[in-house]
């Protein structure tokens, strides 16, 4: 499919607000770089089911969308990268992973109250083994509740007394204009993000060259790289996207001996068991260009620390 013939894009995305916004930034980015693109809404078995994405399997999301891929009935696919698979897809190519938006968690609470001012015994919603994890670790007493629906319906619970508060990505209330619902953006020494929290991917067929090549104009460095080595840790400890396993990379300016500025690459992550009971956290640091092995490198560290027998007993990995 030549550029030249101004082919009008098909961009596959779920119907909600915060998948066709997301999908939406990647069409108007093509339509200012003076291509055709479009959005096509994909339903998914997800998206008809009220129980809690661990029970369903985040991969009902996606693997609809690349059904429509392979079946040429879409161009592009835009997921949340931290619901794809670590295992590759020879058919499809990862042609842009655009600027990431802030990848924390946020706390949208009652009364405007920040996590330390949550009584005992508060509701908080949330459904992640990784956040259930980390939040109990903390010892606030809180009850945890298992939570469902779009960021609206979320917010709604808090808005209506339901529950004391909810944690979700920070990023997808950035997009839909909601930041404002946020009492705190919980940073990563209380909370690491899911790997690839707040990163998008954007997919297309491997055979579509002319695609593969207008997208990767829409490609972020510093947010591939960082997105590589979370994932890169989630592939070698062999669990899946809602395993208790958090990750945050970043790529920083450094100087070196003789003070000229260079960037590294600074990665953290963390195991937990699912109950609470025990945490183990670990960092590396490395160059951009080796995201892939310092994810694994990590990993590695975090499995001689015990991290398999941590996420097994903790009932995190399935």
């Amino acid at each position: 499919m030549a550029v030249s013939e101004r082919p009008v894009w098909r961009i596959g995305t779920r119907g909600s607000l915060l998948a066709t916004t997301q999908a939406g930034t990647v069409r108007d980015a093509l339509i200012a770089a003076g291509h055709s693109a479009e959005l096509v809404i994909v339903k998914t078995a997800g998206d008809e089911s009220s129980e809690p994405v661990a029970t369903i399997g985040v991969g009902v999301f996606t693997t609809a969308l690349r059904d429509q891929l392979a079946a040429d009935a879409v161009d592009i696919a835009v997921h949340s990268y931290k619901d794809l698979p670590t295992a590759p897809d020879e058919r499809f190519e990862i042609a842009a992973i655009p600027q990431r938006e802030d990848p924390r968690d946020a706390l949208v609470a009652r009364d405007g109250l920040v996590l330390g001012e949550l009584p005992a015994g508060s509701k908080v919603g949330t459904s992640a083994p990784r956040r259930i994890a980390q939040l109990l670790a903390l010892g606030l007493g809180l009850e945890l509740v298992p939570l469902r629906g779009n960021l609206d319906t979320r917010l709604r619970k808090v808005a209506d007394g339901e529950l004391d508060a909810v944690v979700v990505a920070r990023a997808g209330l950035s997009r839909i204009g909601r930041l404002d619902a946020v009492t705190e953006a919980l940073e990563p020494v209380q909370m690491l993000p899911a790997p690839a929290q707040g990163a998008l991917a954007v997919e297309c067929r491997v055979a579509d060259t002319d695609l593969v090549a207008a997208l990767s104009a829409l490609d972020d460095a510093p947010t591939r790289a960082a997105v590589v080595a979370e994932r890169a840790v989630l592939a070698e400890l062999e669990a899946g996207c809602t395993a208790p396993v958090g990750a945050l990379a970043e790529v920083v300016e450094s100087l070196d001996d003789d003070g000229r500025i260079f960037d590294e690459l600074s990665l953290r992550a963390c195991v937990a068991a699912v109950d609470g009971s025990d945490a183990i956290r670990a960092s590396i640091v490395g160059a951009p260009d080796d995201a892939e092995q310092l994810g694994r490198a990590l990993a590695r560290e975090l499995l001689d620390l015990g991290a398999r027998d941590l996420m097994v007993g903790g009932g995190g990995v399935a």
